[in-house]
């Protein structure tokens, strides 16, 4: 019997890491990905076919696989790509410089971007409330940085939303 493995996708779509095959490990290596059933996959290299014992399997724990930014298809106007936000320069709308965005987190219940300039962090919610402006181009946010963030609405969709600081 072949090298099964439990797969845990980072995507909205499991079958994405299907399409995007082959990926990449940290070091470069390429891993072809055929779903079996539900987070069981099929883990092999493209040239010499799938693992093909448990022992093989189990030195696949806790491998990270990653596919190329430009096999991603185009996001749509107002959806990105946190690999996209990485990287960007934060700035006030006033155009003072906040940092940089460090790291996107998503755990579940809405995304927020931490953004560091020297030893000084901040964590803000991911929002149109807090994050009024993206420049893709010039890789730039603009950021609201209240003391304190009390939203109305539901930040779901384009409904009105109010902030109060």
């Amino acid at each position: 019997m072949h090298g099964r493995v439990h797969l845990s996708a980072l995507t909205e779509d499991p079958a994405t890491l299907e399409a995007l095959s082959p990926l990449r490990d940290e070091s470069g290596r390429l891993w072809q990905v055929r779903w079996v059933g539900h987070q069981i996959a099929e883990l092999g290299d493209p040239d010499k076919g799938p693992l093909q014992s448990r022992e093989d399997a189990a030195r696949c724990v806790n491998l990270k696989l990653y596919a190329l930014r430009t096999q991603f298809p185009q996001a749509d106007e107002d959806e990105f790509y946190h690999a996209d936000l990485i990287g960007m320069e934060a700035f006030s709308p006033s155009g003072e410089a906040l940092g940089t965005v460090v790291t996107v987190h998503d755990y579940g219940a809405g995304v927020s971007l931490e953004i560091v300039q020297g030893r000084q962090s901040c964590v803000v919610p991911f929002t149109r409330a807090c994050v009024p402006h993206i420049d893709m181009s010039q890789s730039r946010l603009e950021i609201m940085l209240p003391a304190e963030i009390e939203v109305e609405g539901d930040l779901s969709d384009d409904a009105e939303v109010v902030v109060r600081q």
